[in-house]
């Protein structure tokens, strides 16, 4: 498409946005289990204690009442409660109990936390793995969506549905049950990207070398923590020393496995902050189909963890939904957030947008998808809904006439518009076109939420000639609206 052609043009006026009937909205009754730890060892040696001391009848008793109260909430509750009694035995030491005193053990040391009570927003969408029985004009598609519970704590659920050849959109009943999972305990370290992310964080210290030095190419976090204790206490303590080793386990921590029961379904997976870097939430993941140049399939995607102070880049990667591998992303050019991988490697290289300087579109290029230290500005502020900041709204769309990226702009008041721009399809820090205007702002019935005055996305889909974008409404809930693509593109102004 020529963007500086004389043929006459879709005005942004004129484009039929049309917004779906269809609202997700937080659900309190979507509970979890959580490991519920009143205190230090101490105390939980007093509760435990306490426990103990009840005869054999009032502990068969009581296990009884709480699995009848609890059962129908949660799947598997006494495998929740018999991984919660291992954690306490850890730090008390009353192994040996029989199966029934340990999981009533295990019950005082759990809590349901409602993942989804205060927001369900910042949702992406991406074609799902399994299009089986659906007719050949319509499409399954999984919404990951950013859920919002008490203290603000984020973290990323699942929903999904279909769109029919009209374009109309029928979202799954989720399940009844969420659950998350525990990380896979014999996860892998690979040596190389583990020293040259300790050098990035600036935490090499020749204690960390001597370390490292004794572990193979890859190890086991079991086989690191061992080598990390067993140098705290040959050293006693020195200055310094601790926080040095605690940020080799802090980094381990940050990349791990997740695996789901192959039996449960999509809604009820939920992946939920369980590193030191994450434990104020996962915030904004973007999700992106990508194929991979022999034509594997491998879904990203991209995402904030938050500690309450600083955030951290994340990686996600499956290829099924049901195993999950996170990892942290390297470089002097993943330092902020908003990060969105393209959906394919362009010139042979990894491609990624993100926002390096707080305001600033770039594009960043790699050979390897968790190293990223090049990038080029290729998008600044220009318009007055944008003027304190731009940034993505989600992985680039590949259409015929280039790269479609949905944007978003902050402007007066800290109002969050939409926009788009499109970029070329082998050069893409090259902008095509622009919109003039925002796409989409928030409507009189849109301005009230947690944050007032945004409407924000993580990613559209393309189906059947029309653009799907599922957005967030003032960090509250999500709607869908849907436009045609070639309308879209017909508005965009060099």
């Amino acid at each position: 498409m020529d963007l500086g052609n004389e043929t006459p043009r879709l005005s942004l006026s004129a484009l039929a946005i049309r917004k779906k009937s269809v609202r997700l909205v937080s659900d309190s009754t979507r509970v979890i289990t959580r490991f519920f730890m009143p205190g230090g060892p101490a105390r939980a040696k007093v509760i435990v204690d306490r426990v103990l001391a009840l005869s054999e009848e009032q502990a068969k008793t009581l296990l009884e009442s709480i699995e009848a109260n609890f059962s129908s909430r949660h799947k598997n509750l006494r495998r929740v409660f018999d991984e919660h009694y291992r954690l306490v035995a850890e730090q008390t030491g009353c192994h040996g109990l029989n199966r029934d005193r340990s999981a009533l053990i295990g019950a005082y040391f759990s809590c349901e936390y409602s993942l989804e009570s205060v927001a369900l927003f910042n949702p992406s969408i991406i074609a799902h793995p399994d299009q089986a029985g659906l007719p050949s004009d319509s499409v399954r598609f999984i919404v990951s969506l950013r859920s919002c519970g008490e203290g603000h704590v984020s973290s990323i659920s699942f929903r999904t549905g279909v769109i029919d050849s009209s374009h109309e959109i029928c979202l799954s009943p989720p399940s009844r049950f969420a659950a998350a999972e525990r990380p896979v305990a014999d996860r892998q370290y690979r040596k190389r990207a583990f020293f040259l992310k300790l050098i990035e964080m600036g935490a090499y210290r020749p204690i960390v070398e001597s370390i490292l030095d004794r572990l193979d190419d890859q190890f086991t976090f079991d086989l690191l923590r061992a080598e990390v204790e067993a140098e705290r206490q040959s050293h006693g303590y020195v200055d310094g020393l601790d926080h040095s080793l605690d940020n080799i386990l802090w980094l381990a921590r940050s990349n791990y496995h997740l695996a789901f029961p192959l039996d449960s379904r999509l809604s009820e997976r939920v992946i939920f902050p369980v590193s030191e870097n994450e434990s104020r939430g996962i915030e904004d993941a973007r999700f992106v189909r990508f194929v991979d140049q022999d034509g594997e399939v491998i879904y990203y995607a991209t995402y904030a963890a938050y500690n309450g102070v600083d955030t951290l880049p994340q990686l996600i990667e499956t290829t099924d939904f049901i195993h999950f591998k996170i990892s942290t992303l390297s470089g002097k050019c993943v330092q902020n957030k908003g990060l969105a991988l393209f959906p394919r490697k362009i010139n042979g290289q990894y491609v990624m947008l993100g926002r390096i300087d707080g305001e600033s579109t770039f594009l960043l290029t790699s050979d390897n998808v968790y190293f990223w230290n090049e990038a080029k500005k290729i998008q600044e502020p220009l318009q007055p809904w944008e003027f304190v900041q731009v940034g993505n709204c989600g992985s680039p769309i590949e259409t015929r006439a280039g790269w479609l990226v949905l944007t978003h702009g902050v402007g007066a008041m800290r109002r969050y518009c939409m926009g788009a721009m499109l970029l070329d399809l082998q050069d893409p820090s090259r902008i095509l076109g622009r919109l003039p205007g925002p796409l989409l702002e928030p409507a009189d019935d849109e301005r009230d939420g947690y944050v007032p005055n945004v409407v924000y996305s993580c990613g559209g889909l393309v189906h059947h000639g029309e653009l799907i974008i599922p957005y967030a409404i003032s960090d509250t809930s999500t709607g869908i609206i849907t436009v045609g693509l070639d309308d879209l593109l017909s508005c965009m102004r060099v």
